[in-house]
């Protein structure tokens, strides 16, 4: 139909022509707001400018501490292999802690072993995955990852740790513990993402990034959820303190209130500030620079030693339940291996090099082969017994320490054997096993292609 125009009034004119033209202005308006929009996410992320320093990550060169000290490639090889050959498929009464648990419809199952508690834990299983990835043993690292998501992982919406993994379990798959223990989360992402990395995704569970990702959101958007476990009512949240920027010791109870040394991570969290989920990377960047803070305050002035356990501000925490929380016991060996390699990786707070040199010198003056297990901050024995575990983690400080005695604690983890002992072979050989791919430059970053 053919349209019919009627001439306009010059009131109705002016009205049309005012119109038109505020309509021209909301418009432009309109279209100039959402560039903005677009404009801010991008400077959002773009200030959070990521600085790679001169460590590993940038340079992609890793120190080698047994080829400084002397050690050919072919020897160093034998003995990670000898490691892992006698710690994964040795005697299954006096040296294996690897167990093989069957097979399900997503393939080989197996478990690591605290022989001693005679229980599986997520520490093992994460420590024992990261070991896989490291030395390119898709096989085991599937088949543990497989057994953590059949038994140790909470799917139950309407469980309090639903979206985690129970820190214990018996030898039949039933949970001792219902909830988790951040450390074995950690090691988790950080094992599935170097996976991806390396190995490529998979569907279901072996879409490793997906799994990281989701695992890494969860640990920090968990909320406070309330219901039933084992121990009666419970109430589970975040692993970490989004106002401290900290992991947590756990993430319900009491442990909500404090952290532990050992479980701070930087050099993780560097590497999930710039491949982690999107809306995640700004807060794990904040809390890289909060451990390194932290390492500070929670290690004594003079030896250098940090406790089992710390409030927010470094200072010990006392517990009925770990006689040792306020003294470096452990969970606290671990402590220096891992401002150590954040050195090595990033190599963005030299004072993790006094850290390392306070710490050897405290152990050298000790007598070297033959000093204790656990301590007061101030350095007074509390236990004897020279365990493998912290012989693997001083020589690991070695990658930051910068006095002449540092070979000497790196030929102590040399000369030491593959530990087979009940009461070491779980704990002090994981830490043994990784301290030689530390001190050899073998754990390596992957990052995602």
């Amino acid at each position: 139909m053919k349209k019919i125009f009627y001439p306009l009034s010059k009131a109705s004119a002016f009205i049309l022509n005012t119109s038109l033209i505020l309509f021209s202005l909301l418009l432009l308006l309109s279209c100039s707001v959402r560039p903005v929009r677009t404009n801010t996410i991008s400077s959002s992320q773009e200030r959070l400018k990521l600085d790679d320093s001169k460590g590993a990550y940038a340079t992609k060169k890793y120190r080698n501490l047994f080829k400084e000290n002397g050690h050919s490639e072919g020897e160093i090889n034998n003995k990670i292999n000898v490691a892992f050959e006698q710690l994964f498929y040795g005697d299954s009464a006096g040296q294996r802690i690897y167990f093989d648990a069957g097979r399900n419809a997503g393939g080989s199952m197996a478990y690591i072993l605290d022989v001693y508690n005679n229980d599986i834990r997520s520490e093992g299983m994460s420590y024992g995955m990261m070991i896989a990835v490291q030395l390119d043993k898709k096989a085991e690292f599937d088949a543990m990852w497989n057994y953590a998501t059949t038994y140790m992982y909470t799917s139950d919406s309407t469980h309090p740790a639903e979206g985690y993994f129970a820190w214990s379990l018996k030898r039949d798959g039933t949970k001792n513990s219902e909830t988790p223990a951040p450390d074995g989360e950690e090691y988790f992402v950080m094992a599935l993402y170097f996976a991806s990395a390396r190995w490529g995704n998979g569907g279901g569970i072996y879409n490793y990034k997906a799994w990281a990702d989701k695992i890494l959101t969860t640990m920090r958007q968990h909320p406070l959820k309330t219901g039933r476990t084992k121990r009666g009512t419970e109430t589970v949240g975040p692993m970490v303190n989004n106002d401290k920027k900290m992991i947590l010791f756990v993430p319900e109870g009491l442990g909500r209130s404090f952290s532990d040394p050992s479980y701070h991570l930087p050099h993780f969290y560097e590497l999930w500030a710039r491949f982690g989920p999107e809306r995640e990377r700004a807060f794990w960047a904040a809390a890289a620079d909060t451990s390194r803070n932290y390492f500070h305050k929670t290690t004594h002035p003079v030896t250098g030693l940090a406790p089992d356990y710390a409030h927010f501000d470094g200072k010990p925490v006392v517990t009925a339940f770990n006689e040792n929380s306020k003294h470096f016991a452990y969970d606290s060996w671990r402590t220096a291996m891992n401002w150590s390699v954040d050195w090595s990786w990033w190599q963005k707070d030299a004072g993790q090099q006094e850290l390392s040199n306070k710490i050897q010198s405290f152990f050298f003056k000790q007598g070297i082969s033959n000093y204790g297990s656990v301590y007061t901050l101030d350095g007074e024995v509390k236990g004897k017994g020279h365990a493998a575990g912290l012989v693997a983690t001083n020589a690991t400080a070695s990658l930051a320490a910068t006095h002449s005695i540092a070979k000497d604690f790196v030929d102590a983890l040399w000369n030491l054997p593959v530990p087979q002992s009940i009461g070491d072979r779980y704990y002090g050989g994981l830490l043994y096993l990784m301290g030689f791919l530390h001190c050899s430059g073998k754990f390596q970053i992957y990052t995602p292609k």
